[in-house]
């Protein structure tokens, strides 16, 4: 269970590390703590699936990634979870879920997010997911980004 400096600490990452050389010894000064004690903290946070994951959220255009492709695939329900894993492991896929389909108008249902530096790029690693893919996939398309949306996840109020 967590308790009001578990609590405090959610808080006080959840908008992102500060960034400077020594980011849990800032977060201890700030909350009264140990490093040590936000390092534990966190650990037993992640363990027990309270937090998610702590990690970087690169801004892909930033990095030269200016072609963003969600390629959507409708696959065999009988193979997509066991494909999924697969997809899902290749280096240039972001985000791999599957949905439910929304019939008779939207038979997708595994999405696969796909970054490269043109719609070229994108494009080719998308013939990969589908030779991957092979005979469990009756169609796909790519619903390529024209403009970045900001992104957050949940936050808890103080």
């Amino acid at each position: 269970m967590a308790d009001d400096l578990d609590r405090r600490l959610v808080l006080a990452t959840q908008g992102g590390l500060p960034l400077v050389p020594r980011p849990y010894a800032a977060i201890a000064e700030q909350l009264g703590c140990s490093e040590a004690e936000v390092r534990e903290r966190l650990g037993r946070m992640l363990a027990s699936g309270v937090i998610r994951r702590i990690g970087a959220v690169p801004n892909h255009y930033a990095i030269g990634y200016t072609a963003n492709g969600m390629s959507v695939w409708d696959v065999r329900d009988d193979v997509v979870d066991a494909l999924g894993e697969r997809v899902g492991a290749l280096p240039f896929v972001t985000h791999c879920y599957r949905r439910p389909r929304a019939l008779p108008d939207w038979p997708y249902n595994l999405f696969a997010m796909v970054h490269g530096a043109s719609r070229d790029e994108v494009l080719a690693h998308v013939a990969e997911i589908r030779a991957i893919l092979h005979g469990g996939c009756r169609s796909h398309d790519v619903l390529f980004s024209s403009r970045i949306l900001k992104k957050t996840g949940l936050r808890i109020g103080g």
